[in-house]
């Protein structure tokens, strides 16, 4: 009984001091100046050193952060999709347990990756502080699981946060569960048994369970710019760490500096527990937020040659003769060196000139837009009121952008302002009346590149990365317009998959676990090779058919219809497929396992501010597992998307296996807001922190939804500034 209220008492003792230093640095900074900028804790989200505040980062930051603190080294990426919410996945290296058995694993150390969010409830005011909670290792294994609430507000060059947490952070225990009035099974927290098995699970049955521990602490903007000093009460119990790895401690409060060299870098060093040094680093950055790169490598516009405006940017160019074959032939190869506009055919209706083909070199449509009406003034001169570039992939014909010739050249000598320019353009579907004929382009039956590919496995048990760097090479013929066939070719160059031992076990057919046996068995291999049909079936419908080699693992026929119609934020698809197990050198054999799969999806853009593009899939997966993918995407104006998926199927947990169901997290990046040249190509990197065979999707290589982006009414016009580069 004594000892009892002695530890009841520590916990009042260590709560009042937590509160009590708070409130001193409050009185201390009223007379201050500048409060100091968000900064990364070393769990790789916005905070102090071991516990996170309210703040967050600027909308559309990602940054990268290794922190070392013995024994654990962390390894976090965290984004920020929307100003009120923050993601982090991480890594974390154990230096004194080892992942497993020897025979496999080798003197790997343990590894272990969670999730985390945190979400702003309130944002600062003059007196009401900004508030947030947040969950950390979400889909992990629940070793380091926490739930907590904190608040946040400034005071001059001062940040104070103090915050409530059940779990990790507050494992100190500072007081009873409130919640255990309720039920007693908030009273105490289950302690995970094992990695394994809780691996990939959301944790509910532990969520805002045990003792709540009080955590808090400042950030201090120095008179130095770069330098901040943050000093923190830590609700953590080190004495009590998962899978009894225990560590000393003297004292709960941590005190670091963070030194900021730029705005995207973080060096921060700290001593904590009373007992051992943390050093970590932080990049960070704004994609999300980024204008496109210069383009130096890029043809400069051309001139439109004869222009001579009046006041107000009206145009004077004189009208000219009619052009010929030669003068078509002419535009053509102006349109596709300078413009990236492959013409296949021109049309007169009336006054407007409609060219149709496809754009291969601009990311933002308006730029091509932009390009392409450059040159068409430049050799036609005030002949035509309207140009409109009918855009066709894969002999469907996609959208119509159209913009009012005088307004566009207004617009480039500054006459004309940005409103006006979208009053004067316009985004519609392809009609139906081609109008006069006036060129028809020589097609090209046959295309094709090289490229690099890498391919990575992050955090299994033979090797904490696992990847592959190979020469591809790709190519299609096409037959007709609406008939072709591509394939691709890829050479290994360098890996370190000799590593790679392991097959995870597996209580559904292996229809994704046999991963290492696709990766080692031939270094060089033919991931696709399809014949292809396309349609347009109506105004808002599409379709398309294939068959052959699919994917790397699987060949067979199927088939997908998309119904996206024009100014609406919503498009439906279905897709089926049957499809049998390739061999493991991805030559032309074929295994004995087949299978019907298929999928009905439902796409919704929301959001005016910060667009938001959901997905949801429902139907059969390769294992003939039922169920639904969500997926979640935050989309920027340049394009920079970051997004998160999760599956659940008809197959429970422990059949599953580790991870428990299938989910992850992706960033997609424009090549063009990176590059001096433009191109419309991008980078997605995906973290899927396990690959199972449950909820396992047919990699497809044409989803008709991407094929038909260019009907984005919104990202169109958002961009339309670009018209004029």
């Amino acid at each position: 009984m004594i000892h009892s209220l002695r530890n009841t008492t520590g916990r009042k003792v260590r709560a009042t001091l937590a509160l009590s230093l708070l409130s001193m640095s409050v009185c201390a900074a009223l007379h201050a100046q500048e409060a100091p900028p968000p900064t990364s804790s070393e769990w790789g989200g916005i905070g102090l050193l071991q516990t996170p505040t309210a703040r967050m980062a600027d909308d559309g930051d990602i940054a990268i952060t290794a922190s070392h603190n013995s024994p654990y080294s962390r390894y976090n990426v965290t984004m920020q999709p929307l100003p009120w919410l923050e993601g982090s996945f991480r890594y974390i290296n154990v230096s004194n347990l080892r992942y497993g058995p020897a025979s496999f694993s080798g003197n790997q150390n343990y590894k272990d990756k969670s999730i985390d969010f945190k979400i702003r409830l309130l944002e600062e005011s003059h007196w009401i502080p900004e508030v947030a909670f947040g969950v950390r290792d979400l889909g992990g294994t629940g070793l380091f699981s926490s739930e907590y609430l904190v608040a946040s507000k400034r005071y001059g060059r001062f940040d104070a946060s103090l915050g409530l947490a059940t779990g990790y952070i507050g494992n100190r225990g500072d007081f009873s569960n409130p919640l255990g009035a309720l039920d007693d099974r908030f009273k105490d927290r289950p302690i995970p048994t094992s990695a394994i098995v809780n691996a990939g699970k959301f944790g509910g049955n532990a969520m805002f369970r045990g003792p709540v521990g009080v955590f808090g602490g400042i950030a201090y903007q120095t008179p130095l710019e770069q330098l901040v000093i943050k000093v923190e009460y830590d609700g953590n119990d080190y004495r009590r760490e998962p899978r009894g790895n225990n560590l000393p401690q003297s004292t709960p409060i941590n005190v670091g500096l963070v030194y900021r060299p730029s705005k995207v870098v973080e060096l921060t060093a700290a001593w904590e527990r009373g007992d051992a040094a943390m050093f970590s680093l932080t990049l960070r950055g704004n994609p999300g937020g980024t204008r496109s790169a210069p383009k130096p490598l890029d043809p400069p516009p051309v001139p439109l040659t004869g222009d001579h405006r009046e006041a107000g940017g009206q145009s004077t160019l004189e009208t000219r003769e009619a052009p010929t074959q030669q003068d078509w032939k002419l535009i053509a190869s102006d349109l596709r060196t300078n413009a990236g506009f492959n013409l296949e055919r021109v049309s007169a209706q009336g006054k407007e000139l409609v060219l149709t083909g496809s754009q291969s070199r601009y990311f933002n449509p308006a730029k091509g837009l932009g390009r392409s009406s450059r040159i068409l003034s430049h050799h036609l001169g005030d002949r035509y009121d309207w140009y409109t570039l009918r855009s066709e992939r894969l002999g469907m014909p996609i959208v119509d952008m159209s913009v009012k010739r005088e307004a566009f050249e207004g617009y480039l000598s500054g006459g004309v302002d940005e409103d006006t320019l979208k009053r004067s353009s316009e985004l519609s579907a392809p009609g139906t009346n081609n109008g006069h004929e006036l060129f028809r382009a020589k097609r090209s039956l046959f295309g094709g590149g090289f490229s690099f590919g890498y391919r990575q496995n992050l955090g299994g048990p033979d090797g904490f990365i696992l990847y592959q760097v190979s020469a591809n090479y790709s190519a299609s013929y096409f037959f007709g317009k609406n008939v072709w066939l591509t394939g691709s070719a890829s050479q290994n160059l360098l890996n370190n998959y000799d590593k790679f031992r392991y097959d995870a076990p597996s209580n559904l057919p292996r229809v994704r676990t046999d991963l290492r046996k696709y990766t080692r068995t031939s270094d060089l291999t033919i991931p696709n090779l399809q014949l292809n049909l396309s349609r347009r079936l109506s105004r808002d419908v599409y379709a398309i058919a294939y068959a052959g080699y699919l994917e790397w693992m699987y060949a067979g026929a199927g088939s997908e219809v998309l119904y996206r119609p024009m100014d609406q934020p919503w498009a439906i698809s279905a897709n089926i497929n049957w499809v049998k197990q390739r061999d493991f050198n991805q030559g032309f054999g074929l295994r004995d396992y087949s299978t019907t799969t298929g999928h009905a999806t439902l796409y919704y853009a929301f959001g005016n501010q910060q667009r938001v593009i959901a997905s949801l899939s429902a139907g059969r997966y390769l294992a003939g597992d039922y169920g639904a993918t969500a997926n979640v995407a935050r989309v920027f104006r340049n394009g920079v998307t970051m997004g998160a998926y999760a599956t659940k199927t008809n197959v429970s947990s422990a059949e599953f296996g580790e991870g428990s169901f299938d989910k992850g997290i992706y960033f997609s990046i424009p090549f063009d807001t990176l590059l001096p040249r433009s191109t419309p190509a991008r980078a997605t990197l995906t973290w899927n922190p396990l690959i199972r065979d449950g909820g396992a999707m047919l990699a497809r290589k044409y989803p008709l939804y991407n094929l038909t982006g260019e009907r984005d009414e919104r990202f169109f016009y958002e961009n339309i500034q670009g018209i004029a580069d």
